[in-house]
């Protein structure tokens, strides 16, 4: 019966990916296309694990690898739970199938598709650069075919854990910030190659005599022991390989069979329950202020967290805020002015501030009557976004102090930062009134078709009036630092850097108050294109 079931389930998975295809040309095109990227770039891995061969690193290199593939395994359903139609077994739960025979085909059809083959074929090459003697090739072989299913099936389990948050609203939140972690990854990608390209691979070897130890990489660390003579540290090594697998499939199976026995969100209990707990959430609001400053901070906060454009904008600025100072600082050419570079875009988030609202505006836009009322408002969303910045930038200036060993220049630094927010707070506010855009709730644009110019406008224009408004501190800053008597004074900076930035936000919130209130129709129109 089971192995009806297994071959039932990869025909399905092959029908699946056959019946995709047919769709349409241009999914066949950006099939073929990716495989064929994917198939060259699996060849020239192996060439090179090959090539790696007799190095007196190369198993370094090849247990890292394996653990890196092994963590993608583990977070790719979380941010393409669309990339395969068989990870939701909630698809499933009508037909009279038992668990175990289930997993066992899962499994198995798990092993079908391009990322399985790229995988195989990084495994195979890890093999063939540290391989020698006959035991060894064995070795090997049992152990790529360990790793392999390791991957898969932790990649299932996860799936499985987390099935009801990917296909929920913070399931598609999490594809969103898909790009950012491959952007993050990148650059710690580029940061280490940096450092080896630099050090050699030897650094590598103090990691991978960690991670020879955790499966599924150590079922490849097992070929190099069986290499050495270690015949018991190999066969260790397999077993914690499989031990890993026999735990990951009795997870799979139990959240499978959880998933299959167990109500969900539709149900009339389960969404009672989900009310109550909706209701009494008032946490947040209780730490804010009262009336209508806290109400729009409270509103501020919450699209922060629950829509997924602005989710995706904090979690960018708020990553590259601190990856470029401190990735600097950590390669020993950064400045302690770089952590400026926090401030700088987390004040962006001040731009554009009512197209965030997209047309859920007309409701914000009925509630303003005049100036003041126009004036608490934006009060209120700068509020919110000092709650995050101000700790936030004082963190990351703190951190790259530390890094670089300056401490004397703390109080200037903060002092500059806290310039440079506030400067971006006042021009925020102003081109929010002035120069307001749509933000598109579907895709990956961030301005409707037409207003790619205003959006030009508001945030580069803003962001060079910023700069111009921080020029007396850079001046003082700058003085302070060729004097000889600048030393004393320096610490100064900070107080008055914050009272700068502080004046300038009060300014710029007066200031924009009585255009917003004037201009709401027109403020209306241009963030309801989208």
């Amino acid at each position: 019966m089971s192995a009806d079931v297994t071959g039932v389930v990869v025909r399905l998975k092959l029908s699946l990916l056959r019946n995709g295809l047919r769709q349409s040309g241009g999914r066949r095109a950006a099939y073929v296309a990716s495989a064929v990227v994917v198939f060259l770039f699996a060849a020239l891995q192996l060439l090179g694990l090959i090539m790696l061969r007799g190095n007196a690193h190369a198993s370094s290199v090849v247990v890292l690898l394996v653990a890196v593939l092994a963590l993608g395994w583990a977070v790719m359903p979380l941010f393409f739970p669309g990339g395969d139609e068989t990870l939701d077994p909630t698809r499933l739960v009508m037909l009279p199938l038992r668990p175990r025979p289930l997993v066992r085909a899962l499994l198995a059809a798990s092993l079908v598709g391009i990322g399985p083959l790229f995988t195989l074929c990084l495994f195979t090459g890890s093999v063939i650069a540290v391989a020698r003697g006959a035991v060894a090739w064995v070795v090997g072989v049992i152990g790529v075919a360990l790793a392999l299913l390791v991957c898969v099936a932790l990649a299932r389990a996860v799936a499985a854990a987390n099935i009801r948050l990917l296909t929920s609203r913070k399931g598609r939140d999490l594809a969103v910030l898909s790009g950012l972690v491959i952007a993050i990854g990148a650059q710690v990608v580029n940061f280490g190659a940096q450092r080896l390209g630099s050090a050699g691979l030897g650094r590598l070897d103090p990691w991978a005599d960690v991670l020879r130890w955790v499966p599924p990489a150590s079922a490849i660390g097992a070929v190099e022991s069986v290499s050495e003579g270690s015949y018991g540290t190999g066969g260790l090594q397999l077993a914690l390989s499989a031990g890993a697998l026999v735990a990951l499939i009795a997870v799979w199976s139990r959240h499978l069979t959880r998933l299959m026995t167990s109500p969900d969100g539709s149900t009339l209990q389960a969404a009672t329950e989900a009310a109550v707990r909706e209701r009494s959430s008032t946490g947040l609001a209780r730490l804010l202020p009262d009336g209508r400053t806290g109400t729009v901070m409270e509103r501020s906060l919450r699209y922060v967290w629950r829509d997924p454009k602005t989710k995706a904008a904090w979690v960018t600025s708020l990553a590259i805020g601190l990856i470029v100072p401190l990735f600097n600082a950590l390669q020993g050419t950064g400045s302690i002015y770089f952590a400026c570079f926090a401030a700088g875009m987390l004040g962006i988030q001040m731009y554009n501030q009512f197209g965030q609202d997209t047309s859920a505006f007309w409701m914000v836009a009925m509630t303003i009557s005049s100036p003041r009322d126009a004036y608490v408002e934006l009060r209120g969303r700068a509020l919110a976004l000092l709650v995050i910045t101000l700790p936030y930038a004082t963190l990351v200036t703190v951190l790259t102090t530390a890094l670089l060993g300056e401490w004397p220049r703390l109080p200037e630094a903060l002092g500059l930062s806290f310039a440079l927010l506030g400067a971006m707070l006042a021009t925020g506010a102003w081109t929010s009134a002035r120069f307001p855009y749509s933000i598109p709730q579907e895709g990956y644009k961030n301005v409707a078709p037409g207003q790619a110019g205003l959006a030009w406008i508001s945030i580069f224009g803003g962001m060079v009036s910023a700069a111009l408004l921080c020029a007396p501190v850079i001046a003082l800053t700058i003085w302070l630092n060729v004097s000889e008597d600048g030393d004393a004074w320096s610490r100064l900076l900070l107080p008055l850097g914050g009272a700068y930035g502080a004046a300038l936000t009060w300014l710029g919130l007066r200031l924009a108050a009585p255009r917003t209130a004037a201009r709401l129709p027109e403020i209306l129109m241009a963030v309801s294109k989208g």
